[in-house]
């Protein structure tokens, strides 16, 4: 392939790297000496080894990159190599598409976010997980698009970064655990009479087990984080919006509620118990002028955390990834969110969007 006769750049492409005669080794010995392997790149293959640095929140330094970029040009292969096949690393190594010439197809033009000034201008719009990831994304941009933001995570840090962030906006920080009756109440106190959007973003992930294995303990942490969390907060705050007559929900559901091989079964039955809530409410709410709908995200950059406690999870779900499109950013589905919790998305009641990257028509 053409990836040989190339130098390797900063804007060279995660998969051009890994397909560099000199560039692979390189970039799988510094992966090796943190524990990793190349199939935890998979799903960057086609973002720059520069972009990775943002991405990667300082697990990627500049240093290293500009390291190995110089390491590259001066062809310093690791002693001994590091071999280039990871596929026996596990079934969604980075060798999935190693029959695609990564380095011949350009990296897309990286996405920029445009807000639009006062979208949310004189209105309250409550948002769970608000102290990282997506959540955090979702209530910086109603802010910035004029809103009060009644910002809500189970941890302080997150939300005093946000709040420091946004010195000019209106952002009130609710410290709760929304799967305690106590955290919903503080939640509609902060609202003080108005709430005119909720984004119910809070969520955890399972360990990847099939239904054999799940352990009770992950699977009522789980349904108690992604369903009851959001059922309660939501039962709490409609009283208000049905009052005014206009409102907006939107759940955060996932890819894992639009098939079955995204997640273990403790996960992906709670995000289909999410849709199901979803779909319900806005038959129920609809004519009253409230609109409920959920947005299935794929692989996102986020403070998630997963892991695998099963063989036959790592296996099955393993060849499910092998379709999994690039990472998106947080900021990415903050976007598809607002839309639907604005006005902007007016027309539209009881949709489940998939902003995945095209992964649920694989």
């Amino acid at each position: 392939m053409a990836t040989k006769d190339k130098a390797l750049t900063a804007r060279s492409s995660v998969g051009t790297w890994l397909d560099h005669p000199v560039g692979g080794p390189l970039l799988r010995a510094m992966l090796a000496e943190n524990g990793r392997d190349a199939g935890d790149l998979r799903p960057v293959r086609m973002f720059s080894l520069q972009r990775l640095v943002a991405l990667s929140k300082g697990l990627l330094t500049q240093e290293v990159v500009d390291d190995l970029v110089r390491r590259a040009e001066a062809g310093d292969v690791p002693p001994g190599g590091v071999p280039s096949d990871d596929r026996a690393a596990g079934a969604a190594g980075d060798g999935a598409h190693d029959d695609v010439p990564q380095d011949d197809v350009p990296e897309a033009e990286p996405w920029v976010e445009r807000v639009t000034p006062g979208r949310f201008a004189g209105q309250t719009v409550v948002v769970t997980g608000a102290g990282s990831g997506i959540g955090r994304a979702t209530a910086s941009r109603v802010a910035r698009e004029g809103g009060r933001v009644v910002a809500v995570d189970l941890v302080a840090a997150g939300l005093d970064t946000l709040v420091a962030e946004l010195p000019a906006a209106d952002v009130v920080p609710v410290q709760a655990d929304i799967t305690d009756p106590a955290g919903v109440g503080a939640v509609v106190a902060a609202v003080d009479g108005r709430v005119d959007a909720l984004a119910n973003v809070a969520g955890v992930m399972d360990d990847m087990t099939p239904l054999h294995e799940v352990q009770d303990a992950v699977w009522e942490r789980v349904f108690a984080v992604n369903v009851d969390g959001a059922f309660r907060l939501t039962r709490a705050l409609l009283p208000l919006m049905l009052a005014a007559g206009r409102g907006s929900v939107v759940n955060v559901a996932s890819e894992a509620a639009l098939r079955g091989s995204a997640a273990g079964v403790a996960y992906t039955a709670s995000k289909h118990a999410v849709v199901g809530l979803t779909r319900s409410s806005a038959h129920m709410y609809g004519p009253s002028g409230v609109r409920v709908n959920a947005v299935a995200p794929g692989p996102v950059l986020t403070g998630i955390e997963s892991r695998f406690a099963s063989p036959l999870g790592r296996e099955r779900i393993g060849v499910a990834m092998a379709a999994m499109p690039a990472v998106a950013e947080a900021a990415q589905l903050a976007a598809s969110i607002t839309f639907l919790l604005s006005d902007d998305g007016t027309n539209v009641n009881g949709a489940v969007l998939p902003s995945d990257g095209g992964w649920s028509v694989a």
